[in-house]
C-alpha cells in the first residue's frame, strides 16, 4: 500500500510504502452453488467443460491455490491458468452409457493457499443424454406355446415383452411379424403393434397345420431404429372334430348266388384326420348277412367278403352299412351304405301248387276246346324261369294222351275228342314243366281227371223193371194195383176175386233225374194163373232173363264197377228214403179189411249183377208164365180160380 506524506517545512512531499499483512478471512466462493450439464452418452473422452472459476478475496498465498473434484471413474478436472486467475474445466476422461448411469453429481471444491486453509464448492450435476444405442431385448429368445384346434377367435394367446433400455422414443417400442412367414400365420395369427399381444384371427385346424412358427420382431423408434427378435413356436392340440371317412375303393354290385363263402364284394380304405387315439378307428358291418369284414395287409384297408352261401329267392338284394367308429372320447361315427343285387342262376325246377292235381270234368265236351289248365311256377328269373309243358307219353295211357293236347307256352290243355261217361268214367296222365335254364330243370304232376256225367242216356227198362228214376204206371183197376214211383215195386192192395178180369195191362212210365229228364215206357200185362202153374212160369221167365241178360251183362260190368261207390251211396240212400216211405203207402193204399196190402210170400234169387224175387199171395209150386212173354210185356196166365189164387209179379 503506498501513502503519500507532505512535509511543510520546508515543504516537501514524501510517499511512504506501508505493506499490510493479509490475513486468510475470506473463503473462496463461486458465483453460484450450482452449476449442470448435459453430456450425451456417445460423446467421445477428453471433452472439456468449463467450470465456474471461484473467487478469494485474500490476496498472495490466501488467495485460491487449487481446485478438487469428487472422485469418479468418467471425469476428472483441469485447471488452466488466466492472468492471476484459475480457470477449471471438466473433462471426459471415459465414454458415457446412459443405460448404465444416466445422471452423476459431483461437487468441484477451490482451495486457497491460506493456514488453515479455506475452501468453497460447487455442485456439479450432469445428465447423460440418450442416444438409440440399445435395440430392444425380448425376455426370451424362444417360446413355446400349446393351443386347442378350433379356439375361439380373438383368444389372446401370447403376450410378446421386450424392453428397450433407451429412453424417449428411443425406447418406445412396435412388434410386428416377420417378413418371411408363411401366408397361413398371416390368415390364423394377428400382432398387436403396441401391446405385443398375439390374437386368434381365422380358423385353427390341426389337420391342416399342427405347428405354427412365428418370427417376432420388436422396433424402437430411434434414428435410425433398432431391432430385436424372437421365435414363437405354437403347437396345436388334436381335437377329434372329424368322423372317420369311408371311401369304397372297388364295388361289384351284382353278385352270383352260387358265389362261393370269401368271395371279394368290395374294397374299403378308412381315415380320419384326426390323429392319436382320435385317429384310430374301429370299423364293424351293422347289418345281418352272409357278409364279414376282413383286415388287408395294409392298415385300414378292408375287403367285404361272403362268409356264407347266397340264395337269391330269399334274399334278391342286400343293404351293406358299413360302420366306422374312431376311439376319441367322446367317440365319432361315420356309416356308408351300398347295395348288393343277387345275380340269378337256374338252381330251382319250376313247381306245380299241388300234386296230383284233379280236374272234373262234363261228358260230351266239343272237341278241340280247352279243357282246363296247368300251372308251374319257378323262383328264379328271366330264361331260368321260362316254363314249357309236355305230357309224358306212357304205354298204359296211349289212348288216352294221344286225344290229349298241352299248350306248350300256358299250359292249356284240350281235348281232341269228345269223352263219354259212360265209357270212360276217369283217367290220369303226367304233365312235364321245364324251365329255360341251362341246364334245364323240369318237374311233372300227376293230373286225375274225372267225367262228370250228363243226362244223356234215356233209361233202359229191364225185366224185371228197376230205375233209379221215378216210374209212374197206368193200370185197368186202380183198386187192385199201386206203384212205388221211387223203387218200381209193383204190389197188390187187395186179394184177388173170381169176379176181377184175369188180364190186367199196366203201363210203366220211367223217368230220371237229369235237369233234362229223359224217360222210357214199358206195358206189364198181369195175368191171373193158378198156383201151381206160377211156379213153372217162374222157370221159364229165369231162362229167359238169364238169355237176354247176357248182352248187357259186359255193360253193367264196367258201368257198376267204375261207379261202384256211387251205387252203394246210392242204395244207401235209397233204403232210407223206401223206409221214410213205408209208412205212406200203408196209408195212401187202403186193403180190405181182411188183406193187410203185403205180398205172401217171395222167392228170390240172381242172375249176374241183378237180384230177382217172385212174389205172390198162396202161391203153389206149379205155377207158370204164359209163353209169349217178350219185349217190354211180361204175360202171366189167366187162371180163374178161388179167392186164395192170386197172380204172381216179377220184380228186382
Amino acid at each position: 500500500m503506498e501513502l503519500k506524506v507532505l512535509v511543510e517545512n520546508p515543504l516537501e512531499m514524501h510517499y511512504v510504502v506501508v505493506e499490510i499483512t493479509d490475513v486468510n478471512d475470506h473463503s473462496p466462493s463461486f458465483p453460484e452453488k450450482d452449476q449442470t450439464f448435459d453430456i450425451a452418452e456417445h460423446t467421445t473422452p477428453g471433452k472439456r467443460f468449463q467450470l465456474h472459476a471461484a473467487r478469494d478475496p485474500d490476496a498472495g498465498i490466501n488467495s485460491i491455490r487449487t481446485y478438487t473434484l469428487t472422485a469418479n471413474e468418467h471425469f476428472e478436472l483441469d485447471i488452466r491458468q488466466s492472468d492471476d486467475d484459475k480457470i477449471p474445466f471438466l473433462v471426459l476422461k471415459k465414454s458415457l452409457d446412459r443405460e448404465k448411469k444416466h445422471k452423476y453429481s459431483l461437487v468441484v471444491t477451490a482451495v486457497d493457499g491460506g493456514k488453515p486453509a479455506r475452501s468453497g464448492t460447487l455442485n456439479v450435476g450432469i445428465s447423460v443424454l440418450d442416444i438409440n444405442d440399445n435395440r430392444p431385448v425380448f425376455t426370451q429368445e424362444s417360446y413355446e406355446i400349446t393351443i386347442q384346434e378350433n379356439i375361439a377367435l380373438n383368444t389372446v394367446i401370447l403376450t410378446m415383452n421386450a424392453t428397450d433400455l433407451d429412453e424417449g422414443i428411443n425406447g418406445e417400442i412396435e412388434y410386428k411379424f416377420g417378413k418371411t412367414l408363411k401366408r397361413k400365420v398371416y390368415e390364423t395369427f394377428e400382432l398387436d403393434r403396441k401391446t405385443g399381444e398375439i390374437r386368434v384371427k381365422g380358423n385353427v385346424d390341426f389337420e391342416e397345420t399342427d405347428v405354427y412358427k412365428l418370427d417376432i420382431e420388436a422396433s424402437d423408434k430411434g434414428t435410425p431404429p433398432l431391432t430385436g427378435e424372437c421365435r414363437v413356436i405354437i403347437k396345436v392340440n388334436d381335437l377329434n372334430d372329424h368322423p372317420p371317412e369311408i371311401e369304397i375303393t372297388s364295388l361289384s354290385n351284382t353278385v352270383s348266388e352260387d358265389s362261393k363263402p370269401g368271395t371279394v364284394i368290395s374294397l374299403l380304405s378308412v381315415t380320419d384326420k384326426d390323429s392319436g387315439l382320435n385317429g384310430k378307428i374301429r370299423t364293424e358291418i351293422q347289418t345281418e348277412g352272409p357278409f364279414e369284414l376282413k383286415p388287408s395287409y395294409k392298415e385300414n384297408i378292408y375287403s367285404v367278403t361272403t362268409k356264407l352261401g347266397l340264395d337269391r329267392e330269399k334274399n334278391p338284394r342286400y343293404e351293406i352299412i358299413v360302420k366306422a367308429t374312431d376311439c376319441g372320447d367322446p367317440s365319432l361315427s361315420s356309416f356308408k351304405t351300398f347295395n348288393i343285387e343277387i345275380s340269378d342262376v337256374n338252381d330251382n325246377s319250376p313247381q306245380f301248387s299241388h300234386n296230383p292235381l284233379y280236374f272234373y270234368l262234363s261228358e260230351n265236351n266239343a272237341a278241340g276246346t280247352p279243357l282246363f289248365s296247368v300251372s308251374a311256377t319257378d323262383m328264379d328269373l328271366n330264361e331260368n324261369a321260362v316254363i314249357s309243358y309236355h305230357i309224358v307219353k306212357e304205354g298204359n295211357n296211349n289212348d288216352i294222351n294221344a286225344f290229349l293236347n298241352v299248350n306248350s307256352e300256358t299250359g292249356q290243355i284240350s281235348g281232341m275228342k269228345s269223352f263219354d261217361f259212360e265209357s270212360v268214367k276217369t283217367f290220369q296222365f303226367h304233365v312235364v314243366a321245364t324251365d329255360s335254364g341251362s341246364p334245364p330243370l323240369s318237374s311233372n304232376v300227376t293230373v286225375n281227371v274225372f267225367i262228370l256225367d250228363q243226362n244223356d242216356n234215356a233209361p233202359v227198362i229191364l225185366y224185371p223193371v228197376s230205375s233209379n228214376g221215378s216210374a209212374e204206371g197206368q193200370v185197368t183197376d186202380h183198386s187192385l194195383f199201386a206203384l212205388d214211383r221211387y223203387t218200381g215195386q209193383i204190389r197188390t192192395l187187395r186179394s184177388f176175386t173170381e169176379t176181377d178180369e184175369a188180364e190186367h195191362k199196366l203201363l210203366i212210365l220211367v223217368k230220371d233225374n237229369g235237369n233234362v229228364s229223359l224217360s222210357a215206357t214199358a206195358t206189364v200185362i198181369v195175368k191171373l194163373v193158378e198156383p201151381k202153374e206160377a211156379f213153372a212160369a217162374s222157370d221159364v221167365q229165369s231162362a229167359a232173363a238169364e238169355d237176354e241178360d247176357s248182352h248187357v251183362t259186359f255193360y253193367l260190368i264196367i258201368t257198376l264197377g267204375s261207379v261202384s261207390l256211387l251205387f252203394l251211396i246210392s242204395i244207401i240212400v235209397l233204403i232210407a228214403m223206401q223206409c221214410s216211405k213205408s209208412t205212406d203207402y200203408t196209408s195212401k193204399y187202403l186193403p180190405e179189411p181182411n188183406y193187410d196190402g203185403t205180398l205172401c210170400h217171395s222167392i228170390q234169387y240172381r242172375s249176374g249183377d241183378k237180384r230177382y224175387m217172385l212174389v205172390g199171395p198162396r202161391m203153389s209150386v206149379g205155377s207158370t208164365i204164359v209163353p209169349g212173354s217178350h219185349a217190354n210185356t211180361l204175360v202171366l196166365p189167366d187162371r180163374r180160380k178161388t179167392s186164395d189164387e192170386a197172380s204172381m209179379i216179377l220184380i228186382t
